[in-house]
């Protein structure tokens, strides 16, 4: 048994020394022999001096101690909020072997720099954290940015010999023929046959339906620019200007898809709206007083009368006195609303070459076209104007002129065409023929459709040729 100790400290109870060992059996523990007892261990209260936690609080209490952690802190953390400002880098493929990251140097240069920096001064890594900044976003810029890339476009002919461009994938080449389904021929023999081949067999068009297709095509040729003024002359009456004039009007706006006027000009009464189906009841005096009030196409389609073909006409006043106040400033006025809605403004102008009238609509010409009747006197007048034209100015519309050759009585003529068509040739661009029609010679309205089939190819030859003068100007110009 060990003895009992007599003898107490003062911090015995206070920090936790056995107050009672007599009855401790330390025979268990190898140490000492004897019983257990019961032992009682005191803990130190929450209101014990700590010497470890008053140094501390002791330390972090004192003001110059407190303010520097303060700033060593702050510009930690200034630090770690500049650098975790920096754009995500992207990735960067794995180095090879032997080699070194650049990022990785990067990161280790970021370590040895944060941990250099804890034991400077505040204001010095504040400095260093930018420069450390400044020099991350160059080199990243240099590593991710792309070079920039230049696009060129070549023509054909510029890339190697042996490729080729999307260009050359047109239909022509890539569709089968034999399962393209052709349309349905015309011509009496080619439709038979494609009739009983249960429409296996497809000759094509016949050559006449190929030519009239061409035809169309030359007429519905498309005009660059504003508005086409194409005025038919005659300086001798009854040799069928007004007739030409509406012939080449119907065969224009049967075949274009834009819109075509004619404009009666003649000071004399002139019967051009006696030529169309469907007079209106306007004049072209009307429209010069209503000129101010017209704002659309719609209150202009009111004043004109319009033809099956679409060919809108503007009638002449029926009074000869009231037309021949019609000057040239009232044309001017109506060229000017009509070149607004329509592509083509053909004009029938009157037999008084000298008119204001003429004068305003030579001035506003693009392609003239001169009326010859078959005999010697109204081929000589037809010459003489020309002759006119050249001599006033007008030398480069004369060379660029269309004549045109009109038969206006049955039967054979008392002049030799050929000689007549190549007297005339020598002067203007091309020489036309215009059969006789007893459709067109009982003087009454015009139906395109019910013309002799030579007379509607004739009409559709002159406004073919009208429309390739206009075009060769266009380009020209």
């Amino acid at each position: 048994m060990t003895p009992e100790r007599t003898e107490h400290t003062p911090d015995d109870a206070e920090h936790g020394v056995l107050s009672d060992s007599g009855s401790l059996d330390t025979s268990g523990l190898g140490i000492l022999g004897g019983g257990t007892a019961q032992v009682n261990v005191a803990m130190p209260a929450a209101n014990d001096d700590d010497d470890f936690v008053d140094d501390e609080e002791s330390i972090a209490n004192r003001p110059e101690q407190r303010s520097a952690a303060s700033a060593e802190e702050a510009a930690r953390a200034k630090a770690f909020d500049a650098f975790l400002s920096q754009p995500v880098e992207p990735e960067i493929a794995e180095p090879a072997a032997g080699e070194t990251s650049v990022a990785a140097e990067e990161t280790g240069d970021v370590e040895n720099t944060v941990a250099d920096s804890d034991d400077d001064d505040p204001r010095s890594q504040i400095e260093d954290a930018d420069v450390f900044s400044t020099e991350i976003e160059s080199e990243r810029s240099a590593l991710v940015a792309p070079a920039p890339v230049t696009l060129t476009s070549k023509r054909l002919g510029e890339i190697e010999a042996d490729r080729e461009t999307a260009d050359l994938l047109t239909a022509d080449r890539l569709l089968d023929p034999s399962h393209v389904i052709r349309s349905e021929p015309e011509g009496a023999w080619q439709h038979l046959v494609y009739s009983l081949s249960l429409r296996r067999i497809n000759l094509g068009d016949s050559k006449r339906a190929k030519a009239r297709k061409e035809l169309d095509r030359r007429i519905a040729a498309p005009l660059a620019g504003g508005a086409r003024f194409v005025p038919v002359l005659s300086r001798k009456g009854g040799v069928g200007k007004t007739t030409v004039t509406t012939l080449l009007g119907m065969a224009l706006a049967d075949a274009r898809d834009d819109r075509v006027i004619a404009i009666d000009a003649n000071p004399d009464r002139g019967t051009l709206s006696d030529r169309i189906s469907r007079p209106g009841g306007k004049t072209v005096r009307d429209l010069v007083r209503m000129s101010g009030e017209v704002v659309g196409f719609n209150d202009l389609s009111a004043m004109v009368a319009r033809d099956e073909t679409r060919l809108d006409v503007v009638a002449s006043d029926a009074d000869p006195s009231v037309s021949e106040a019609f000057s040239d400033t009232d044309y001017r006025d109506v060229a000017r609303l009509a070149a607004h809605y329509y592509s083509l403004v053909l004009t029938d102008t009157g037999t008084g070459i000298v008119h204001s009238v003429m004068e305003a609509t030579l001035q506003a010409a693009d392609q003239l076209v001169v009326v010859a009747g078959l005999s010697v006197d109204e081929a000589r007048l037809a010459s003489e104007t020309l002759t006119w034209l050249e001599t006033n100015g007008y030398s480069s519309q004369v060379r660029n002129a269309v004549v045109v050759i009109n038969s206006a009585r049955p039967g054979s003529p008392v002049v030799q065409l050929d000689q007549l068509e190549s007297h005339f040739k020598t002067r203007v661009r091309a020489v036309l023929r215009m059969p006789y029609d007893p459709h067109i010679a009982a003087g009454s309205a015009i139906t395109f459709r019910d013309l002799e089939p030579e007379t509607r190819r004739a009409a559709r030859e002159l406004a073919a040729t009208v429309v390739e003068g206009l075009r060769s100007l266009a380009s020209a110009a």
